[in-house]
């Protein structure tokens, strides 16, 4: 009797199917990744100190200041161009003066406000109809406006 008869031998698989390959791909490829992006991080960070060229400062800097207040006359400019959308530039320039005569702070910036109104006006009603709105608020700031955006465009 041989020993050779007796020796069974397992049949093998042909085919493992494709989780063992997809299985075989990952253990690959996941390890190389990890390697990679450590790396991209590592390069991204500023180890010089100087925060000003840092990615990740920046957006830590931002965070840790206060949101600043904005200044009364662009509150009051978005409020008056949001009156002249909704009524006229009429009551825009009434609110305006009305403004700048209960906070005189304001008169410094209401030329620049009135001719603000002024190039909003064209855009919503036309050169002609915006220029029929036209009073002497801030001189004549609101009339330069309108002249200065019918010439523009």
């Amino acid at each position: 009797m041989t020993h050779s008869a007796n020796y069974t031998q397992k049949p093998r698989r042909a085919h493992r199917g494709p989780a063992r390959r997809i299985g075989r791909t990952l253990a690959l490829v996941l390890p190389v990744m990890l390697v990679l992006s450590g790396t991209l991080a590592v390069t991204s960070v500023n180890w010089s100190g100087n925060s000003s060229d840092s990615m990740l400062t920046a957006s830590a800097d931002d965070l840790s200041k206060p949101a600043r207040s904005r200044a009364p006359h662009d509150v009051l400019r978005d409020r008056l161009l949001l009156e002249l959308q909704e009524k006229n530039p009429g009551v825009a320039l009434t609110h305006l003066q009305q403004e700048v005569n209960r906070h005189p702070s304001l008169a410094r910036h209401c030329v620049a406000l009135a001719r603000a109104l002024g190039r909003a006006a064209v855009r919503v009603y036309g050169p002609t109809r915006a220029q029929s709105y036209a009073r002497p608020v801030c001189d004549t700031s609101f009339a330069t406006g309108v002249a200065a955006a019918h010439q523009k465009g």
